[in-house]
């Protein structure tokens, strides 16, 4: 009786719990149409605001270069306005040019980005309840039961869907004339496509969100690890502990090769079928999008004059308007003959941090999405407030894991002043003129110290509840 009245008990916080998360989802929804219709004046001050905005990601830039397309009849990259992929423009552009009377043209775009934003969130939320499931298995398999019974373990799909919808970052990505919600989308898509190894759409998230921004194209190595190993787990030498510690307890039993095979079996182990599957489709993908971009553009110069204005204006830094990164401010000052030395430092620095935090985290691929994502966010040329809305998003997956971090607090702080801050020394420097570049700069520093901190210091936490679970396998034996 007694077991039965708690599995009701259970059942019916499972379901307030549901019914919460669809209540604030919708109002978050609601929330962004009101800003929509009810504001579009102030918002569209939003899309010439460094933070919101950036040479890559305007909507007014993409706007232009869809006229220049359609209505002048030349390249959309002519002039150095547009430098986004021509399938956004063939899909954003005539949104741009469709209006509503008395409202702004970028209406219809930004209800296209509030649909993204509530996808994205659904699979967050799904993926975090394949996360989780996997946690409570991996649990299991190591007969630390007691853990799901004792401690607190938070629904990390819903609070992640609703941290993302609520984010104030996102809000103002959103809502502010940029196109980054499409991208965030397709990132998400590709990790959701990968945590429930749907290997098409992983491939074709994968394939468009490095096509529209490059910087995804490192999430390579997560979507492979999550595809081959599944979905975040403990390390496997928990499992081989757990195994030795079995063996000898049961070193003298005759059923001592059925403890093997039973403990063996919860080995993580890695499968390449799925891995050749997603090289295949993101193979396909690239050449279908490659197909269609020359279709898009042959008349206007072909692929290379595509990637010359996308992707090597992305890597070369060419427009050094101020943004909450720290490269456009570096770029300004450095001399033109160390030009070429120091974008392939920075960009190389990227790379060397994949192949270790990939070794140290290959058990943990959605984890590892995430810190990739941060380092990208804090080193990428154009960054925006959209790239923190991503990994903050990502972050809250692992809400049960990172509970201990010890600089939670100061980074609360750090980013809610830091984002305060931003416009107001935007302001002084640029509208006022009682300040300089410093001012503004100042913060972007401030930014990029937080980033920095909240990687090391969510990475170490994760490492600390690995080996917290190791130790209470070994103070079980």
């Amino acid at each position: 009786m007694g077991e039965d009245e708690h599995n009701a008990k259970s059942s019916t916080t499972k379901t307030k719990e549901i019914k919460r998360f669809w209540e604030w989802a919708i109002a978050a929804i609601i929330f962004r149409l009101i800003l929509i219709f009810v504001f579009p004046d102030n918002l569209s001050q939003l899309a010439s605001r460094p933070e919101v905005s950036t040479p890559v990601t305007s909507l007014r830039r993409l706007a232009e270069g869809y006229w220049l397309k359609k209505q002048a009849s030349i390249s959309p990259y002519a002039g150095s306005m547009y430098h986004g992929s021509p399938l956004l423009l063939s899909v954003l552009g005539p949104l741009t040019v469709q209006k509503i009377d008395g409202l702004p043209s970028h209406i219809l775009c930004s209800l296209l980005f509030v649909i993204a934003d509530f996808i994205a969130a659904l699979l967050l939320r799904a993926t975090g309840q394949k996360l989780k499931s996997a946690y409570s298995q991996s649990l299991k398999a190591l007969s630390l039961e007691k853990i799901l019974g004792t401690s607190e373990i938070y629904a990390s799909g819903d609070i992640s869907a609703l941290f993302y919808l609520w984010n104030p970052l996102t809000i103002l990505t959103c809502v502010g004339s940029s196109t980054s919600p499409i991208e965030n989308f397709l990132v998400i898509l590709s990790i959701y496509g990968a945590c429930m190894r749907l290997i098409p759409l992983a491939a074709v998230g994968w394939v468009l969100a490095t096509h529209i921004s490059l910087y995804p194209a490192v999430l390579i190595i997560p979507v492979i690890l999550l595809l081959g190993y599944g979905p975040d787990a403990p390390p496997k030498k928990l499992f081989l502990q757990k195994l030795s510690r079995d063996s000898a307890k049961n070193s003298g039993d005759s059923s001592l090769q059925h403890v093997k095979l039973k403990s063996g079996s919860a080995l993580p182990s890695f499968t390449w079928k799925p891995v050749i599957l997603f090289l295949l489709w993101a193979s396909a993908w690239s050449v279908y999008i490659l197909v269609l971009c020359g279709i898009s553009v042959g008349l206007n110069g072909g692929l290379q004059e595509m990637f010359k204005r996308t992707y090597g204006f992305i890597l070369t830094v060419e427009d050094l308007s101020p943004n909450i990164g720290v490269l456009w401010y570096f770029f300004a000052e450095v001399f033109d003959f160390f030009r070429n030395f120091f974008l392939l430092v920075i960009h190389m620095n990227i790379l060397f941090m994949i192949l270790p935090l990939a070794i140290r985290m290959k058990h943990r691929p959605c984890f590892l999405a995430f810190v990739y994502v941060a380092i990208c966010s804090m080193l990428k040329t154009y960054p925006s407030v959209a790239d923190s809305a991503l990994y903050l998003g990502l972050f809250g997956l692992f809400i049960n894991q990172l509970a201990d971090m010890h600089f939670s607090f100061v980074l609360f702080c750090g980013y809610v002043g830091v984002n305060l801050l931003s416009p107001v020394m935007h302001n002084l420097w640029i509208w006022r003129g009682t300040g300089n570049a410093n001012f503004y700069y100042a913060t972007a520093i401030a930014y990029a110290a937080l980033q920095i901190v909240l990687v090391v210091d969510s990475a170490s936490a994760m490492l600390n509840h690995d080996r917290w679970l190791g130790k209470l396998i070994t103070t079980k034996s």
